[in-house]
């Protein structure tokens, strides 16, 4: 096969996947919410986690009490965490663990706790840790000190 036909052969199985799918030949995998009382529930319209295929896209957590529902009014540290442990309760409800994990975003309320978040962050990936963005935002919900979003496969 030439190089042009094994390009031309390349676009064409997506464009021809999409039709298939279009046709209601190919189906596209169901969408499943995850929840687990281990986890705080969510103060407004999402899931804590939805599981496609083998992916489970897990909503940001923080440092929330699951017991009282009230944001733990430590240090970062403390804050992270009980962000994890939350992150961690969610994917035990769809049999997975930390290391399922493959991507993370952490969201900070200031940059400077980086190096405070990140110690406690190494503790609960320990081989091969995630991809991970990390970025400082003006403000987070309850007045939180960090968020963690994350993505999972089995």
């Amino acid at each position: 096969m030439t190089s042009f036909n094994r390009v031309s052969a390349q676009l064409a199985f997506p464009a021809l996947l999409l039709a298939l799918g279009m046709a209601g030949c190919v189906s596209s995998p169901m969408k499943e919410a995850v929840r687990s009382d281990e986890a705080p529930s969510p103060i407004g319209p999402y899931s804590q986690g939805i599981k496609v295929g083998n992916l489970l896209f897990l909503s940001g957590q923080t440092g929330t009490d699951p017991k009282t529902n009230q944001l733990n009014p430590g240090s970062i540290e403390d804050q992270t965490k009980q962000t994890l442990e939350n992150l961690a309760a969610v994917l035990r409800a769809n049999g997975m663990s930390m290391e399922n994990v493959v991507n993370t975003t952490v969201f900070l309320k200031d940059v400077n706790d980086f190096g405070k978040m990140n110690a406690v962050y190494a503790t609960f990936f320990k081989d091969k840790p995630p991809a991970r963005a990390t970025v400082q935002v003006a403000r987070l919900p309850r007045d939180a000190l960090v968020e963690i979003s994350a993505i999972a496969s089995k």
